[in-house]
């Protein structure tokens, strides 16, 4: 995966109160196309896996509890410097600190609640990526 790709998930709390079509309406705006999506409930074991990093952070059983709650939506996302511009789109972790515009300020619930997930880096947003996708899937 090129430094033009990235990955996204629209968390169940926005996914559930029938959000997704905004965000991914207002990504698009930003200038990502959308290049590989699906809905899925992820499972306890999923979210431990794909949130490891976290392990041992106080947070991180409420965020793999919140991560299975529901439905939500990995998206992989293609413009130039994807996963730095994402960052910016999305705005800052807790919607209350978030800039105007920005879609946690827009749609997120909390800073625990917040909507969306996108990578930290190159690295990590191809590690993401083919946590829910195949190479053949990405279009």
């Amino acid at each position: 995966m090129s430094g033009n790709r990235t990955l996204t998930i629209v968390k169940p709390d926005a996914f559930g109160a029938g959000k997704a079509g905004k965000i991914i309406a207002h990504l698009e705006t930003a200038g990502f196309r959308v290049v590989a999506a699906r809905v899925m409930q992820l499972s306890t074991a999923q979210a431990q896996e794909f949130y490891g990093v976290h392990r041992e952070r106080p947070f991180f059983g409420s965020l793999v509890s919140f991560m299975t709650s529901g439905s939500c939506m990995p998206l992989v996302l293609e413009r130039a410097d994807a996963v730095a511009e994402l960052r910016t789109v999305i705005g800052a972790t807790d919607p209350a600190e978030a800039a105007a515009g920005t879609v946690r300020k827009l749609y997120a619930e909390s800073k625990e609640r917040n909507a969306i997930h996108a990578s930290d880096s190159d690295e990590n947003a191809s590690r993401e990526s083919r946590f829910f996708f195949a190479e053949s899937e990405i279009l």
